[in-house]
C-alpha cells in the first residue's frame, strides 16, 4: 500500500518538541472513564493475565495492548479505550504478565513477541462477537504486528490493526532510546525492571541472577542477562532479530494502520521503513512530522488525540 504522504495531525505550539510531546501525556492527562469490569484469565502455562472490559453490547471488539513497562490504567490506554468507547465499540484492555495489580506466578514476565499472552486473550475474548480489532502502543504495537505477520492460526474474526509509535526495529531502536539524549526514559524503564526482577526473585529464589543487576547499565544489558534468556533467547542480539515486527509485515493480511510519528526520540530510522509501502498488500504506513512517541496530543483538556482519532477512524472502515 502507499505511505499516507499527507497527515492531518496538527501539533500543540507549546508542545515544540519530541521530547515534550513524550512527556505530557504521560504525567499530565487525565481521562475521565467509567471503571471498567475486571477478569482474570488463565494462561496455558498456568499463570494469568488480567483483563479490564467496557462493554456497549456491540458485537465488533477492539483489544487495546499497551507499551513497555506499561498497565491497562495509563493515560494512553483509558485514552484510546474512551475514544473506541464513545464510538459505541466494545473495548478490553489487558496486562501483559507482571504488569497488572499482581507479580505473575511464572519466572517469565513479557517481551515483545510474546504473541502467545496475546492470542491468548483473543481466543478469550472472541467467542462472542462477530467481528475483532487489534490495537497496540508501542510494544504492544510491534507484538501486535508480529502477532498478524507471524505464521499462526487466527481467529477469521480478527479484520483490522492499528499500531501506534512501534519500534519496529528492536535492536536499533533499543539503541536510540539509550543514547545520552534520551537517558531519563531509560532510567526509567530500567529502574523498573530491575524492581520487577528483584520481586520476582522472592518468589523464585536461585532461579534468578540477581548478582549480576548491578552490571546492567542500559535496556539492551537487561536484555541479554534476563528478557532474552528467561524466555528462551540465547541472547539481546537474538530477541531483537527473532521478534523484531519488521521481519514480519509481509505477512500481514488484514488492513493495518502504522502510526509512527517522525520526531518520535524512541525509534531508530529503521522503523520508518517507506521503501517496503510498494510491497505490503494490507499495511499502511503513516509517519506524521510530529507526535512524539506515543504522544499525538490534542492539547485540548477532553479531546480526544489525533492517535484515537486516527484508529477509530480506521477501524470503522472495516466495520
Amino acid at each position: 500500500m502507499p505511505i499516507i504522504t499527507k497527515s492531518d495531525y496538527q501539533k500543540p505550539k507549546w508542545l515544540f518538541n519530541g521530547h515534550l510531546e513524550t512527556i505530557y501525556p504521560a504525567l499530565f492527562r487525565k481521562v475521565k472513564l467509567d471503571p471498567p469490569i475486571h477478569e482474570r484469565i488463565e494462561t496455558l502455562d498456568s499463570d494469568f493475565l488480567d483483563l479490564d472490559w467496557y462493554r456497549n453490547n456491540n458485537p465488533h471488539l477492539v483489544i487495546i495492548s499497551h507499551g513497555l513497562e506499561g498497565s491497562s490504567d495509563r493515560p494512553y490506554m483509558l485514552g484510546m479505550a474512551k475514544a473506541f468507547f464513545s464510538a459505541g465499540f466494545d473495548v478490553l484492555t489487558w496486562n501483559y504478565r507482571g504488569c497488572g495489580p499482581e507479580l505473575n506466578k511464572k519466572v517469565i514476565f513479557y517481551h515483545s513477541g510474546a504473541t502467545y499472552d496475546l492470542d491468548r486473550v483473543i481466543e478469550h475474548a472472541q467467542k462472542a462477537y462477530d467481528k475483532v480489532s487489534l490495537v497496540g502502543f508501542s510494544l504492544g504495537g510491534n507484538l501486535t504486528l508480529k502477532y498478524l505477520g507471524e505464521d499462526r492460526e487466527r481467529s477469521s474474526k480478527i479484520k483490522s490493526a492499528v499500531a501506534v509509535s512501534v519500534p519496529l526495529h528492536l535492536a536499533s531502536s533499543c539503541e536510540k532510546i539509550s543514547r545520552k539524549e534520551n537517558f531519563l526514559y531509560s532510567r526509567r524503564f530500567l529502574k523498573s525492571l530491575k524492581k520487577k526482577v528483584i520481586d520476582k526473585s522472592k518468589n523464585h529464589p536461585g532461579e534468578i541472577p540477581l548478582e549480576v543487576l548491578n552490571n546492567v547499565k542500559t535496556l539492551s544489558e537487561f536484555d541479554d542477562f534476563f528478557t532474552g534468556p528467561f524466555h528462551g533467547f540465547a541472547d539481546a542480539a537474538e530477541y531483537y532479530a527473532m521478534n523484531s515486527a519488521l521481519f514480519f509485515l509481509d505477512g500481514i493480511d488484514i488492513p493495518t494502520l502504522v502510526l509512527n510519528a517522525q520526531n518520535d526520540p524512541f525509534l531508530s530510522p529503521q522503523c520508518f521503513p517507506a521503501t517496503l509501502a510498494k510491497d505490503l498488500n494490507q499495511v499502511w504506513f503513516e509517519f506524521p512530522k510530529y507526535g512524539g512517541h506515543v504522544g499525538f496530543s490534542s492539547g485540548k483538556e477532553g479531546k480526544p488525540y489525533y492517535s484515537e482519532q486516527r484508529a477509530v477512524e480506521f477501524v470503522s472502515r472495516e466495520d
